[in-house]
Parts: C-alpha cells; structure tokens; sequence
C-alpha cells in the first residue's frame, strides 16, 4: 500500500509529544501534540456546581475550547472579542465534556465542578481528538495533585478515554488525519474510545460519497486499533516523564546526604 504524503502508512500515528505540567498554577496541565497540532489542556475546579445539582452532593465536569487567532495560517479573531462563541467551538466543548464525564465518579467528587480548558495553539486537523486526550492526561496529573492536598478522599477517575480520527480515501482508511488530508477524504470520522475498548462517541459523516457497511466496519477497526496504539505511547511517555521524577528526586537526596556528611566532617575536624 502507497504511502501518504507525510510518508505514514495508513494504519500510522503521527508523532506523540507530551509536556507535563506546562502551567504553574494549574493542578493538571498538560501541552499535547500530535505531528504539528498542538492544544494546551489546563484542569482547574470550583467548589460549586450548577443550580441543577445544588443539594445533591455530586460534582460536574465542564469543559473549554478555543482555537487561538494565528493557531492556522489565517489568522482568526478571538471569540472573546467579538462577545460571541461560535457554534464550532460550542460543540466541541460539549464534545470533550460528554466524552471526560464517562469515566469519573462524581459521587466521590461532592459539590464541586472540574473545568477543562483546551486551548489550540497550533492547528494541523485532529484538534477535538487531540483536546480529549489531552484533557485526560492534565485530568490525571490533576487527580494526584487533588489526592495528596486532601481536597478529595479517593480516586475519582474510573478509566481513561483517548480519541482518534479516521478518514476514507479513495479506496483506503487513513488514520490519524493531518490537515492536507482532512481535506480531501470522502468521509472523515472521530472517535472517543475507554482503554477497555468501550466506545464513548462516534462520529462519521461522508463528504463526498456514501459509505458502505464494509467501509464502515473497516473504519470501526482502524480507530480501535489507533487507540490502543495511542494510549500505548502515551503510557511510555508517562513512564518516561515519572522516571525523571524519581530520578531528579534521587539525585537532590544524594546532594542533600554530601552536604551533610561533609557537615559533618567539618565539624569533627574542627
């Protein structure tokens, strides 16, 4: 099978690159990309929630997108100047909200409400998918932040969601589609999947031909497929990122330990 332009086979990712904690106020953040789109996903929380849920002891999750004004090559006009959210970024935001709610038990949550900002930094398709993902990774880093300040009593998580796109071209399914071929592809889909293989949103829509049951499923198995390859880098690159960690931490105590020895060393000398 020909390869894309990029020089990816059909069944390949683009490059995944995580930055941890890419705010210093936020409990979560996290600046995904992947191949040249990059979104910036912030986890914040409130102790309060919506009129809806006043009394009921449950918390909420909400969530934020916005594409910044020179995030494409014609530069776009921030929504908050002209007052008004347009309706591309409205569903987004809905989307990313529906797909992170599947998978945290608000009971253990109480009255509070998480909020989930997904700004576009640098836009190369993919950027809904890519703002799902990452939101969930700034979501985990937001956990553990929560859980050793006490502000929650348990893990509030109860799986991982990731989210792929997939595309029809010709005769071929293409995954994981850069801007040149989101297009130009007869049908192009998103795909919010748990890491047990549930499915949490579908969305597919043909652009220039009707798809078959066949095509479909050949799609269906392409996104399950990327998935599980997603969530697989981005584990190694979370293991990498603790490693460090662990690693740094090692070293201030053996720094730590010399000073000290060589304390006291000072002092029986003296």
């Amino acid at each position: 099978m020909a390869l894309r332009r990029s020089g990816r086979s059909f069944d390949e990712l683009r490059k995944v690159k995580i930055t941890f904690n890419s705010f210093g106020y936020a409990p979560g953040s996290v600046l995904f990309e992947m191949g040249r789109t990059k979104v910036l996903c912030a986890v914040s929380i409130q102790h309060k929630v919506p009129p809806f849920l006043r009394g009921k002891k449950r918390g909420w999750l909400t969530a934020e997108y916005a594409m910044l004004p020179t995030a494409t090559g014609l530069r776009t006009q921030r929504e908050s100047t002209t007052m008004r959210k347009s309706g591309r970024s409205q569903e987004i935001s809905r989307l990313i909200g529906r797909s992170l709610r599947t998978i945290i038990d608000f009971d253990l949550l109480g009255e509070k409400t998480i909020i989930l900002d997904c700004d576009v930094l640098q836009a190369d398709a993919g950027t809904r998918t890519a703002c799902i993902t990452g939101a969930f990774l700034a979501l985990q880093m937001a956990e553990r932040k929560w859980l050793s300040d006490d502000l929650i009593a348990k893990n509030i998580l109860t799986g991982s969601v990731a989210a792929i796109s997939v595309g029809w071209s010709g005769n071929v399914p293409l995954l994981d589609l850069d801007f040149s071929e989101d297009n130009t592809v007869d049908a192009d889909c998103n795909v919010v999947m748990t890491k047990t293989g549930k499915m949490v949103e579908f969305q597919v829509s043909a652009e220039k031909a009707a798809l078959s049951w066949e095509q479909f499923e050949q799609i269906r198995s392409l996104s399950v497929k990327g998935i599980e390859s997603l969530f697989r880098e981005c584990d190694r690159l979370i293991m990498l990122y603790e490693a460090k960690i662990v690693s740094r931490s090692d070293q201030k105590k053996h720094k730590t330990s010399q000073v000290f020895s060589l304390g006291n060393r000072q002092t029986k000398t003296l």
